[in-house]
């Protein structure tokens, strides 16, 4: 966008809440236009587009949410049919209330907020979009979250369950079975009888069928992400990428489409380093930033590389960067953002992975 273009915007901040959302308009030259506080209907958002017609003359408007998908999903798909709206990350919100003479909270603070971000930085702000891609990432998305919280409930499920089979079992019940958690063994701890406190068997045999609850939701979950992925992506070719990671992946990035080179993924996903430099010294050094979720799991399919399972050619990849001077770590920062292009080129145009 042009110095002119930004001349001529209204740009609006929302502050987005379950039942309320508080709207602020600010002129280019960051001045305040309007407030509005709004409810979470339709007849609410045209309000709100009455509101900003009567104010924004020769501007345009551009609309800023911090939260595009969830409390301002519906606002956000609304206001999309007329207007551009950005994503504004929570953090940038709160850097610039940080750095404020007084730093003070307030719905009202935050929605200028977010329109003084838009101000400063809306060329490097993703914008909001609807497209048949972005609604397919977003079910991935929704089903990988779902997983993870069910593994995390089975964990503590697991765990709650090893220490009762010792009170009832004594160290006998790691010899029965390999893995107590095998759905053979978890069958034989339901039916089991051992003579102990009834109370405490009863509750043992329903943590176990809890286990065994969520062993199938897990496996049908699964399930549904490897038909979404087949039917639609080809990235869980790629060695290292299993059908969870794949969905993370896709699930966080969405729509493709809204980066226009593999840097700015690899940028957005906190895996290109941050410049640090000072005179004549110039070093780089590894970001704290970006998306984490998507930077866990192209870290997990760098480590899937270098594996004695992995990528041949991503292990002498690693061994050259090693043998440049680099530290293991390093290296793999260097592989991990090789992945970056490599996932960026199969999502853009849905080829499958090549390990010539």
């Amino acid at each position: 966008m042009t110095t002119l273009e930004k001349q001529n915007c209204l740009y609006v901040g929302i502050d987005v809440h379950k039942d309320t959302h508080t709207a602020v308009g600010v002129s280019p030259f960051g001045e305040k236009l309007f407030e509005v506080t709004i409810g979470n209907y339709k007849s609410d958002f045209l309000a709100l587009e009455n509101e900003v017609k009567k104010h924004s003359g020769i501007l345009s408007p551009f609309f800023g949410l911090e939260d595009v998908r969830g409390y301002g999903e519906r606002l956000a798909e609304h206001l999309y049919q007329s207007f551009p709206v950005y994503h504004v990350p929570s953090i940038l919100v709160d850097r610039l209330r940080q750095n404020a003479t007084h730093p003070e909270k307030s719905d009202s603070l935050d929605a200028l907020g977010v329109a003084k971000v838009m101000i400063q930085s809306i060329d490097t702000l993703l914008p909001y979009t609807i497209s048949e891609e972005g609604e397919k990432a977003k079910q991935l998305k929704e089903i990988s979250i779902d997983r993870e919280d069910l593994i995390l409930e089975r964990t503590r499920l697991k765990n709650q369950v090893h220490t009762l089979l010792y009170r009832i079992f004594n160290n006998e019940y790691a010899k029965v079975f390999k893995d107590p958690f095998s759905l053979k063994a978890l069958a034989h701890w339901s039916k089991s009888k051992p003579k102990c406190d009834p109370f405490l068997l009863k509750t043992m045999k329903r943590k176990v069928k809890r286990i065994r609850d969520l062993h199938y939701e897990i496996t049908d979950l699964e399930k549904d992400m490897d038909r979404l992925l087949k039917e639609n992506y080809t990235i869980q070719t790629a060695s290292g990428c299993g059908v969870v990671l794949a969905s993370t992946i896709i699930g966080e990035i969405g729509d493709i489409q809204r980066f226009n080179s593999p840097g700015a993924l690899s940028k957005y996903a906190g895996c290109s380093p941050r410049e640090r430099s000072s005179g004549k010294k110039t070093r780089h050094v590894k970001t704290r930033s970006g998306n984490r979720r998507l930077n866990c799991a192209f870290h997990r399919i760098a480590l899937s590389q270098i594996s004695r399972m992995g990528n041949e050619k991503a292990r002498v990849y690693f061994k050259r960067k090693v043998s440049e001077g680099k530290s293991k770590s390093q290296a793999l920062v260097c592989l991990r953002r090789q992945m970056v292009n490599i996932v960026w080129n199969m999502m853009k145009y849905k080829t499958v992975y090549r390990n010539a």
